[in-house]
């Protein structure tokens, strides 16, 4: 049966996972290596690691004997798409508003 994708605001909203993408954003960490800036168990972090790898914000790449957790892009694009939506819906009113205030500035 195939796992229900997570939201990703469902997928952000955890101050962990949060926390994990910041410590991501300088280079790519191992699970051991995360697990460590957590006081949490391993299997918890790896929790964490399987919803943003799901959520499409993180790779994991076998280097040697180890998993390495990298930031990817696919999931900061659905974000940012949900986010200019919303951007071009106020931009929209804005310049409506705009326009109103021109018009009674020339009456």
């Amino acid at each position: 049966m195939k796992q229900q994708s997570l939201d990703v605001f469902q997928v952000v909203a955890d101050p962990t996972r949060r926390q994990i993408l910041r410590l991501l954003l300088k280079d790519s960490l191992t699970i051991n290596t995360l697990a460590d800036h957590f006081d949490m168990s391993r299997p918890a972090v790896s929790k964490h690691i399987k919803i943003l790898h799901g959520g499409g914000f993180i790779s994991i790449r076998d280097i040697g004997r180890e998993r390495h957790c990298i930031l990817n892009q696919e999931g900061f694009e659905k974000l940012q798409e949900w986010i200019n939506y919303f951007d071009k819906f106020w931009q929209s009113k804005l310049e409506k508003l705009k326009m109103l205030l021109d018009n009674k500035q020339k009456n």
